[in-house]
């Protein structure tokens, strides 16, 4: 309590030193004022599981904290605390963050009135407070969130009328209003999903309004060449829930997609997958097939970052000279190729977290379909692995470490807290980016889903790289979170040797490559781990720290996936919490039932691959940036 009394009385000094009317980033005696927002933000909320516990109020830089993203100029630009089990409440220091783009504290505790300061946030684009208890009235002041597109308030307990001011916000493409105690009159929100259920005020028995979703057409972009002089048009179709409705709705969409194909015309719109349809694209910038192709030099071969299974990135400069990265799909045409398109931007629009790759835009055209990322200056771990500066390994042994906790911090918000929570199922040094200061970037989440979209994670065909692909799925064809921590206890062997994990040692005979996981395991039980260790590094590691890594990768790697831990306890054990009695208890596993289908049970990784009855398509699904 002490502690937290001298918080509050230091911020409160930095608050007087702020309201001197300057709006400069850094305040005279040099602090941030985003810094002392989020100091409020924080000390208002309860943290029981301390996901906040790295913002510090002596911090000049907030980019490196938790659960916060910034803009290329260093100003907090999304605050993304989903599902962190907060309770408390919600400082009105938030409308100090002018800057903001994204709000995201869904599924969480949190029981103060909705500040109105948020309604200072021009910038806003995505605010979701939905599962929380968030009482009182809906602020009029967000009716001042003129770029405002995704509104979930839903599942909380607010009383009193819906603001008019809401109803002259133009971009809104979704709001969900539903199970609150809502009253009054409705206003005519021009929003393509609306949604009103569970209001019981206002969706009586004998309501006059429509408490479902309404309106929500489906809609097409108007064409760049033809948007001057003609107007927009909005088509509705309203079923019922009966099968034969569905179908002809399904039948409907087709005939509209062939139509404009025919006509030689953009299409793009929302398609139901398995994932929520309330799908937000408005926080993203869609960007011109022009403007990208400009960036990249007519997408020149020179620029070319990586190539992968599902498309090639290059490296792009817009017109302001933001330096991007440009994936160009593929085979989008395809079966599925649409909901493929769709799948990838909903998903990955909505994961934010300090160790994800960010999605800034989108392209798309008659015969295009092209995401934009922010560009990592330090391109992949497996690219940099093997780099030198001054006849010393770029990556050390303390920055292997980092990438370790970094990358399991990333695949921890994937499996446990991002909605919907997303599987990786392609993790190797590949795929792990680094930022300017050697952060962990996980990248490409979601692209084994969109060569699938249908799939409920079990196929006939593997995807993935061949030595990084978890037993169950090669045997069973199914996958899930232990599939990606089984990829994460490879990289974590990648760092420590430096090798790819089918390049490691050398196999019995010139047929057959090594697998690096048998290869470690043996060495593990001969006590030769110093020969695992890249020699780049010229044994300049810590070797209590090189014997942990490899007990938590041979935890990750366990053939039975039950045995494996989640991604929450792996980032533990890296941390050296539990390690010696998590160890200890994996000595003694119960051999899983897709191994008893074999006569004699594999003792090597690589005798799965040779005897998978699956259809192997070993792929990069996408290379160094």
């Amino acid at each position: 309590m002490e502690r937290r009394g001298f918080l509050l009385w230091r911020l409160g000094l930095l608050v007087l030193t702020l309201m001197d009317g300057s709006f400069a980033t850094l305040s005279p005696s040099g602090i941030n004022y985003e810094v002392v927002a989020l100091m409020a933000i924080k000390n208002g909320l309860n943290d029981p599981y301390t996901v906040l516990e790295n913002w510090d109020i002596n911090s000049v830089d907030p980019c490196s904290w938790r659960m916060i993203t910034c803009t290329l100029d260093g100003y907090v630009s999304a605050l993304g605390l989903p599902s962190q089990s907060l309770s408390g409440t919600l400082s009105p220091w938030i409308g100090n963050l002018s800057n903001l783009q994204s709000v995201l504290l869904q599924n969480n505790a949190i029981l103060s009135a909705i500040p109105a300061e948020i309604g200072k946030l021009e910038m806003l684009q995505t605010l979701d407070l939905s599962n929380n208890k968030f009482s009182g009235e809906i602020p009029t002041s967000l009716g001042n969130l003129k770029n405002l597109n995704y509104l979930r308030l839903n599942n909380n307990s607010l009383t009193g009328p819906i603001p008019e001011s809401l109803s002259k916000i133009e971009v809104l493409t979704l709001v969900d209003l539903s199970f609150n105690n809502l009253s009054n009159s409705v206003p005519k929100i021009s929003a393509r999903t609306f949604k009103l259920t569970g209001n019981p005020l206002i969706c009586g028995p004998n309501s006059k309004y429509n408490c479902s979703v309404y309106p929500e057409p489906l809609s097409f972009p108007p064409d760049a060449e033809t948007e001057s002089g003609k107007k927009n048009h909005r088509v509705a179709f309203v079923f019922g829930a009966s099968f034969g409705s569905a179908l002809l709705i399904i039948v409907i969409i087709g005939s509209l997609v062939w139509w404009r194909y025919r006509h030689n015309k953009q299409i793009f719109f929302d398609v139901n997958d398995q994932y929520d349809p309330e799908v937000c694209l408005g926080h993203l910038k869609r960007y011109t097939f022009k403007e990208l192709r400009a960036a990249t030099d007519h997408f020149n071969v020179k620029n070319i970052l990586g190539k992968g299974g599902f498309g090639i990135v290059y490296k792009g400069s817009l017109n302001d000279g933001t330096t991007v990265a440009v994936k160009r799909l593929k085979d989008f045409n395809g079966v599925g190729g649409e909901i493929q398109f769709q799948t990838e931007v909903e998903m990955i629009s909505l994961a934010v977290h300090r160790n994800l790759l960010r999605l800034w835009g989108f392209c798309t055209t008659e015969n295009e379909r092209i995401l934009v990322y922010p560009y990592m200056p330090n391109g992949s771990v497996a690219s940099r692995l093997r780099d030198h500066i001054h006849g010393k390994p770029v990556l050390d042994w303390s920055r292997r470490k980092r990438i370790a906790l970094g990358t399991a911090r990333g695949l921890l918000y994937l499996h446990e807290q991002c909605d919907p929570r997303i599987i990786h199922r392609d993790v190797k040094a590949a795929n792990i980016l680094l930022d300017e200061d050697f952060e962990a970037v996980v990248g490409d989440f979601g692209l084994a889903k969109l060569l699938d979209p249908h799939d409920s994670h079990v196929t006939t065909t593997v995807r993935g790289t061949v030595g990084h692909i978890a037993p169950e799925y090669l045997s069973t064809g199914q996958s899930s979170e232990k599939t990606d921590v089984f990829g994460f206890g490879i990289l974590l062997l990648e760092l420590i040797t430096g090798k790819k994990a089918l390049e490691f040692g050398r196999a019995a005979n010139q047929n057959q490559r090594g697998v690096m996981l048998d290869w470690v395991k043996k060495l593990h039980q001969e006590g030769k781990l110093n020969v695992l260790v890249d020699k780049d590094l010229k044994g300049k590691f810590d070797r209590v720290e090189l014997e942990e890594m490899v007990k938590v990768a041979l935890l990750c790697t366990q053939f039975n996936s039950s045995q494996r831990p989640k991604m929450s306890e792996v980032l533990r054990l890296l941390e050296g919490e539990g390690l010696a009695e998590k160890w200890e208890a994996s000595q003694n596993v119960e051999t899983p039932r897709y191994l008893r289908s074999f006569e004699y049970p594999p003792e090597r990784y690589a005798d799965f691959i040779e005897e998978s009855s699956l259809t192997l398509e070993a792929m990069e699904l996408s290379g160094p940036r």
